[in-house]
């Protein structure tokens, strides 16, 4: 088994990772007028603010103190978010883009978590529920990616 300082280090990296991803969707939401992509991306950013509170869960468990928001360059990914938007006027292909790449570093992140710590049986299941949570979003974003190519 991991140290626990050590497991905690890394559930704050996703974590972190979490807050962006909740409020990348939040962005979209706020980026489209498209009804099924609001429906969409505001179901993403709800599923992403339950991961969160789980995550924050273990963390206490463990004896540590989740971090409280996202990192610079998740900011940085949005405000190109709103930018490409802009440039595009509400080119929702754009959007969906950038959502894509962001399940896709989000997927790499669990995997790496996965492959870099020993996990007691609890957080191996919490966290292997939401990297196939975040897959099933990353398959939903490219499937909606193409019918806006």
């Amino acid at each position: 088994m991991t140290e626990p300082k050590v497991l905690i280090e890394g559930l704050n990296d996703l974590l972190e990772k979490t807050y962006d991803a909740e409020l990348g969707y939040a962005n979209a939401k706020k980026n489209t007028e498209v009804a099924r992509l609001k429906t969409f991306f505001g179901a993403r950013s709800q599923q992403r603010f339950q991961y969160a509170e789980s995550l924050k869960n273990l963390i206490t468990k463990l004896g540590g103190t989740p971090i409280k928001e996202g990192s610079l360059i998740g900011q940085a990914h949005r405000a190109w978010i709103d930018f490409k938007t802009a440039l595009a006027f509400s080119d929702e292909e754009a959007v969906l883009e950038e959502c894509e790449r962001g399940e896709e570093a989000s997927l790499k992140a669990y995997d790496e978590f996965f492959n870099t710590y020993k996990l007691n049986s609890e957080v191996a299941a919490e966290i292997l529920k939401q990297r196939n949570g975040i897959a099933r979003s990353l398959r939903k974003v490219e499937i909606l990616e193409e019918q806006f190519d």
